[in-house]
């Protein structure tokens, strides 16, 4: 039998700004209710309005209209984005405040197992250090519903699956915001989604959301063609491009698999580069990063230890590991920043990269997106295109109307995803990433990782996101903080698989026979699905009608990229734009076919 919910709220709506953010008059409002062992991950896009629910759920902001109900002696707790830590001496200060203060003993225990000194001083305390106090000092209250803002940032894997433990043991409730797709797999029984001023809910976990959610917006469409209506432009946006843009990820996923199994033979048993194998002039010619027994020490520790790697243009590098186990060392002495005690790192004269390392900071509130992406200009040169300011922010998901919205009043995720877009626009053949997936909605990380699929340049990705790295990188240099680096095929699933193997009581003797490093480092191969002559003829000869497609878009928005062209040759700038969008809507009918296709050969 259902216990009854601990808290609901029925006809809940909010005013921001003189707009309805949810809950407008002639809607019946939010409607919400929570159970005693609800696990619900919040699902919404930066800027819906989710941090914004979680305040009120915790009678921090008022509703315009609703009737909120909370079960008497239900105690909810916050675990905040971004705590606030002014006025506060130590971490432990910070933690024995709030509406429930908690002991200072159980505030130690947690702590302790966080592996977090409570006595550091808060003024100066890392973002991690930060991030430990405050989830001791909300799971130290004994909530009876947690709500967590992002609770994964700033967090190492080892803190991360203590926190996945600590949930999975827990006997309240709990509301999730997050990014991490693979922590919310993990704990989620159910899922609401903030859409559109909309509040959906499915009794699936986050394993089920994207497939409802393309099931909603397919509903949706096919609602608007009866009624002969269009949809939001938003929404008619949302439903085409995300679902597009899951299909030809799926695509990048299986030229992924690909590259990581040629790069697999290229790495020895012990998890070594295998320098020689590279030797040849073709695959010198392609190094753009070389290392070669690299060690390098900070007093008494060792922090690299014989670390050997050529890295090759096109490479995708995840680096992963605890805090403190080297990871920022690692980068630095990759990017030539740092040099090694012995070995020699050779670093392309060549090369050219841009750091991206998600310091929103740097963006001033007063600046609106134009002068951020453009310096004021209606076009931005994007690695060597010329392209149209509200065109450029539309293919980073934001609504080309906001193109003089200023910077202050932008959420936190939409202030990464304005940081990306500017930083992706550089010219440059490496790109260092430093955990970028901090604040993105679910569509951006999706963006993000069709971006760096397409980048033409090396990448090097630090992350705690495992998820991330398993969809993105080609290579994983994992750091257990013994100094060693283990080099990897594939993602974080694929170290923590080889971690696993080496930690295994040894067999001495099996009935399978070994596998070879490129299939270890790819999926089985599925039974392959027989095509038709039309489909096979289609399979065949669309990459080619694709590639034309795309030079034709390219000679075209060359052609546009003259400023005079629109006021001498008016006519002409409306066929080539007309063109432009034809070419573009067949490349992307011709994508989706020859994927499904694929799909179907490939099992």
């Amino acid at each position: 039998m259902a216990q009854p919910p601990i808290l609901s709220w029925e006809g809940l709506g909010l005013q921001q700004g003189g707009r309805w953010l949810f809950g407008a008059p002639e809607t019946d409002g939010l409607h919400l209710h929570v159970g005693p062992r609800d696990r619900l991950a919040l699902i919404g896009r930066n800027g819906a309005g989710k941090t914004t629910l979680f305040r009120m759920i915790n009678d921090q902001v008022e509703a315009d209209r609703g009737t909120r109900k909370v079960k008497p002696g239900t105690r909810i707790v916050v675990l905040e984005q971004e705590p606030d830590f002014t006025g506060f001496e130590t971490l432990m200060d910070f933690a024995l405040s709030g509406e429930h203060p908690p002991e200072a003993y159980e505030v130690e225990a947690i702590a302790g197992q966080l592996g977090i000194d409570m006595t550091t001083a808060a003024k100066g305390a890392s973002g991690g250090e930060m991030r430990r106090a405050a989830i001791a000092r909300a799971l130290a209250q004994d909530p009876d519903l947690l709500l967590m803002d992002e609770p994964t940032n700033h967090l190492d894997l080892a803190a991360i699956d203590w926190l996945e433990g600590w949930l999975e043991s827990y006997k309240g409730a709990f509301i999730v915001i997050s990014h991490d797709r693979t922590f919310l797999k993990r704990l989620t029984n159910a899922t609401i989604w903030l859409d559109r001023g909309i509040l959906r809910r499915k009794e699936v976990g986050f394993g089920g959301y994207e497939a409802w959610e393309e099931q909603v917006y397919a509903e949706e469409a096919r609602d608007a063609h009866r009624l002969d209506t269009k949809l939001k432009m938003e929404a008619r946006w949302l439903e085409r491009g995300v679902t597009a843009r899951r299909k030809r990820n799926q695509g990048r996923l299986e030229k992924l698999w690909e590259m990581r199994a040629r790069r697999a033979a290229m790495i020895d048993p012990k998890g070594s580069a295998k320098l020689g194998l590279a030797a040849d002039e073709e695959n010198k010619s392609k190094s753009v990063i070389v290392a070669e027994k690299v060690h390098k020490s900070f007093a008494d520790r060792k922090i690299i230890r014989d670390f050997s790697l050529r890295i090759q243009r096109g490479d995708r590098i995840g680096v992963v590991g605890s805090n403190g186990a080297g990871k920022t060392t690692l980068l630095k002495l990759l990017t030539g920043e740092l040099e090694p005690d012995e070995g020699t790192v050779t670093v392309a004269k060549t090369l050219n990269g841009v750091m991206i390392d998600q310091q929103r900071a740097l963006l001033t509130p007063e600046k609106t997106v134009r002068d951020v992406i453009a310096e004021g200009s209606d076009w931005i040169d994007v690695r060597g295109t010329r392209k149209h300011v509200q065109g450029y922010l539309k293919e980073f998901l934001f609504d080309p109307g906001l193109v003089d919205t200023k910077v202050a009043t932008m959420s936190g995720g939409e202030r990464s995803r304005l940081l990306l877009a500017r930083e992706f626009a550089r010219k440059s053949n490496l790109l260092v990433l430093d955990e970028p997936t901090n604040d993105l909605d679910l569509e951006t990380l999706d963006l993000l990782q069709e971006v760096i699929a397409d980048y033409e340049g090396t990448v090097l990705i630090v992350s705690h996101d495992r998820d991330f790295l398993d969809r993105t990188v080609t290579l994983t240099l994992g750091l257990d903080g013994s100094g060693f680096v283990d080099i990897v095929a594939g993602g974080y699933e694929d170290w923590e698989k080889k971690r696993a193997k080496r930690n295994a009581p040894v067999k001495t003797k099996s009935s399978k026979a070994p596998q070879t490093k490129a299939a270890a480092a790819s999926p089985p191969a599925p039974k392959k699905a027989k095509l038709g002559y039309k489909e096979q003829r289609d399979y065949e000869l669309l990459p080619a009608r694709i590639e034309e497609l795309e030079a034709a878009i390219g000679k075209g928005e060359a052609i546009l990229s003259d400023p005079d062209l629109y006021t001498t040759d008016p006519q002409k700038f409306a066929d080539i734009s007309k063109g432009v969008e034809n070419a573009r809507a067949e490349k992307d009918a011709a994508e989706e076919r020859w994927l499904e296709l694929a799909e179907r050969v490939e099992g």
